[in-house]
């Protein structure tokens, strides 16, 4: 991708849609793929595929079209995804087992290699085949080059932030409703489960009363 080249945001949002599909497409034995029958497995318009793809320099074959491997390839320097991104739970609640279900993710953004709690029963224990260490040990365990942690716990966020700044860690997605000061040079994305199905409730409103007119 070219330097200068701006990808609109809308776009980029798009990207790790197409990286799922042409993860699965590879599983599958796939080599190559036409924007059109991508277009089915993401939903999106296959007008709308060519012109986010020509953004980094994709551009398909008459006849022929994408090179599946070529545009993971691509995707993965893009995003900076891959297999190996390793991702930390603080937190085995209910909340923090039921995230690790869904470990992995299709293989698109890496996944949970370990879990921190407070609780003893699950200390030294395997929750969905990932181990689970005390939080006290944080710094101890954190594997090397972890970047990412998932935030699942109802106490004591700010303080952990901290320390997992103090790691290295520069993004969080944080479940915890929780107001937190990010340090310096972290990225913190909430994830308010609430306040989207507000907003929701508020745009059907909205919609319902379109209709009516």
């Amino acid at each position: 991708m070219n330097r200068q080249t701006v990808v609109p945001k809308a776009t980029m949002q798009r990207y790790p849609i197409y990286l799922k599909a042409l993860r699965r497409l590879q599983g599958q034995g796939i080599s190559r793929v036409m924007s059109t029958q991508l277009s089915e497995y993401v939903n999106i318009a296959s007008t709308t595929i060519r012109r986010d793809l020509s953004f980094i320099g994709c551009l398909g074959k008459q006849g022929y079209g994408y090179d599946v491997d070529s545009l993971v390839e691509v995707f993965n320097q893009v995003l900076g995804t891959g297999f190996d991104e390793k991702i930390i739970l603080i937190g085995c609640g209910n909340l923090g087992t039921a995230l690790l279900n869904y470990n992995r993710w299709d293989y698109v953004v890496g996944e949970i290699v370990m879990a921190f709690d407070i609780n003893p029963a699950l200390i030294g224990t395997k929750v969905k085949g990932i181990p689970v260490y005390s939080i006290d040990e944080l710094e101890s365990r954190i594997p090397e080059g972890c970047r990412i942690a998932i935030l699942a716990i109802s106490q004591d966020a700010q303080d952990i932030v901290e320390r997992l700044a103090k790691c290295d860690v520069i993004g969080i997605i944080d479940f915890t409703h929780t107001h937190i000061v990010t340090p310096k040079g972290m990225i913190i994305k909430p994830v308010d489960i609430v306040t989207n199905i507000q907003e929701l409730v508020f745009e059907t409103n909205t919609l319902k009363k379109l209709k009516k007119r």
